[in-house]
């Protein structure tokens, strides 16, 4: 079964750091250009930062020069380090392939940026 298990949200304050891991159930995926995507209470799914299968990355406006997405195509895993961290970034955390497939979407990982 291809799947995506994203972890390491939680509680952090603002400023702080996190980083978030995508684990593949296989290296499907390895050939694909992947995507970190959240939601926010009451509003849409965005797309935040994208990793081609080659390394090159982009990124949403909102957090450029405090995020960093990056994979190791050894461990089927994509990672998103998270610094200086604001309360505006508090959202569920997905990944994905970058187009999006509905049926690849997991649980999520919570991060809440509070003091």
């Amino acid at each position: 079964q291809v799947q995506l298990v994203e972890s390491g949200g939680g509680l952090v304050q603002p400023g702080g750091s996190l980083r978030l891991s995508c684990a593949a159930s296989t290296s499907f995926f390895n050939d694909y250009t992947m995507g970190w995507y959240r939601q926010a209470p009451g509003k849409q799914r965005e797309l935040v930062a994208t990793i081609t299968r080659r390394g090159n990355t982009n990124y949403a406006d909102s957090v450029k020069g405090r995020f960093s997405i990056s994979r190791d195509n050894a461990k089927n895993t994509v990672y998103l380090q998270m610094n200086s961290l604001k309360p505006e970034d508090t959202a569920v955390y997905y990944c994905n392939t970058q187009p999006f497939v509905v049926k690849y979407w997991g649980q999520g990982t919570q991060v809440t940026v509070s003091s």
